[in-house]
C-alpha cells in the first residue's frame, strides 16, 4: 500500500508541451490563465501548483471547445485524476450512474475516462450513440476473471440457480445473467432472485461481504479487484490506532476483514453520501483507489484524509492527451462496438436490476 498522495502531474506537462501548434493558437494567453486560474481553484487542494494548471490549460481548453463543437460528453469515474474530474468531466461519478446519466443526454458521442466494461456498459444503455474509451488497453481485474463461457459452466453446475453480476463484468458476461448489480444495490438485488440459491460473480470478496447479510446460499467465483485485494486487517487496524477520530469508509471490494473495521462500508458514492450526511466527523480514512481521496479532498477542503490508498494502474492509463486525441482522430481500438444480440441480453440485466431498485423505493 501506498500512502495517499496525488498523483505526479509530469507527465501531463510533456502532454501540454506535444500539443500540435493549432491547437494552441486559438486561445490567447488571457484565455490561458484565465483557464490555469480555475483549474488552480480546484487542484490546490490535491497539491497542484499554478505552473502544472498552465502547463495543462491548453488541453482542457481544447477539449472543453471540442465537446461543444462536437456535441459529445465527457464521463469520468471518480478514480480518475483531478485534472480530468475538475478539468473535463460533465459527469463524474460511479459506473452505472455515469453511463445513465450519458443516456440521458442528448450528446451524440460518449467520451467515457474509465475501463473497458465501463464503456460497454455505456454503449448497452445507449446503443445508437458513439462511445470512445481513450485509453483501450485500460482493462480490469475483476472483468477480465470471468468469461462468457465460465458463467455457462457455472450454471451447469447449479441448475436452475439465478446468476447475479457485479457490473464490473464485460458486456458477453452480463449477457449470460439474470440481473446485473452494484456496490450500493448488490444485497437488495440478490435478494430479489427467486429460490433459495444465487450465483454471484466475478467478486469473491464482495460475495463473501453479503453472506452474513443475505438469506440466500451465495455461491461465488474467484475473482478479485486487483486494488482493494491489497488492505489487510492488521495495517488497517494500525491505522485506526493512529487517527483514532477517523471514519473508516471501505469499499465492499475490500477482504471480509477489512470490513469489519469499517465505520462504512458500500460504494464510491456511498462514502461521498456519508462524508456529506456526517458534517460531525472532520477526518476521513478511505479504503479505496487513490483517486477517490483526491477527488474528495478537492470537494471537501475543509475535512482531513488520512492513511492509505493503492493506484490501480488501469484507471491510470486515461491522460488529457489520449482524451484530445480519442475526439480528434479515434482509432478503431478506441471506439466500443458490441453485438445487438449481445447489446440486447446484457440489457435485460441492467434492467432486472433497476427494476428491483424502483421496488424497493415503493416499499
Amino acid at each position: 500500500m501506498a500512502i495517499s498522495t496525488s498523483p505526479a502531474p509530469g507527465h501531463l506537462a510533456a502532454a501540454a508541451a506535444s500539443l500540435p501548434a493549432s491547437h494552441q493558437h486559438d486561445f490567447s494567453e488571457a484565455q490561458i490563465a484565465a483557464e490555469a486560474a480555475c483549474l488552480h481553484e480546484r487542484l490546490q487542494h490535491v497539491g497542484w501548483g499554478m505552473l502544472e494548471c498552465e502547463m495543462i490549460a491548453p488541453l482542457t481548453l481544447e477539449i472543453n471547445k471540442l465537446k461543444a463543437e462536437t456535441g459529445s460528453v465527457v464521463l469520468a469515474h471518480s478514480y480518475q485524476t483531478p485534472d480530468i474530474i475538475y478539468g473535463i468531466a460533465d459527469h463524474v461519478g460511479d459506473s452505472l450512474a455515469l453511463s445513465q446519466a450519458a443516456a440521458k443526454t442528448e450528446a451524440g458521442t460518449i467520451v467515457f475516462c474509465g475501463v473497458r466494461f465501463m464503456a460497454e456498459t455505456a454503449k448497452i444503455l445507449s446503443p445508437s450513440k458513439k462511445v470512445l474509451l481513450p485509453a483501450p488497453n485500460a482493462g480490469c481485474s475483476l472483468s477480465e476473471s470471468i468469461t462468457a463461457a465460465d458463467v455457462r459452466a457455472l450454471k451447469a453446475q447449479h441448475p436452475g440457480a439465478p446468476v447475479v453480476c457485479y457490473v464490473n463484468t464485460s458486456a458477453e458476461v452480463k449477457a449470460e445473467c439474470d440481473a446485473c448489480c452494484t456496490s450500493a444495490n448488490a444485497l437488495a438485488v440478490v435478494e430479489a432472485m427467486e429460490g433459495p440459491k444465487v450465483l454471484f460473480v466475478p467478486d469473491k470478496y464482495m460475495a463473501a461481504n453479503l453472506r452474513p447479510l443475505s438469506s440466500k446460499e451465495i455461491i461465488s467465483w474467484d475473482g478479485d479487484c486487483m486494488v482493494h485485494r491489497e488492505f489487510r486487517g492488521p495495517e488497517v487496524r494500525a491505522f485506526r490506532r493512529q487517527y483514532p477520530d477517523a471514519a473508516l469508509l471501505a469499499h465492499t471490494e475490500c477482504l471480509p476483514e477489512v470490513v469489519a473495521e469499517s465505520d462504512m462500508a458500500g460504494s464510491t458514492s456511498g462514502m461521498e453520501t456519508y462524508i456529506q450526511q456526517h458534517p460531525e466527523r472532520r477526518r476521513f480514512m478511505l479504503i479505496t483507489e487513490c483517486g477517490m481521496t483526491d477527488k474528495l479532498k478537492a470537494q471537501f477542503p475543509e475535512r482531513d484524509f488520512v492513511g492509505t490508498c493503492v493506484l490501480c494502474p488501469h484507471m491510470k492509463r486515461v491522460e488529457l492527451r489520449k482524451v484530445l486525441q480519442a475526439m480528434t482522430e479515434p482509432v478503431p481500438e478506441q471506439e466500443i462496438e458490441l453485438a445487438p444480440e449481445t447489446i440486447a441480453r446484457a440489457r435485460k440485466a441492467i434492467d432486472a436490476m433497476l427494476s428491483i431498485g424502483r421496488a424497493e423505493r415503493v416499499k
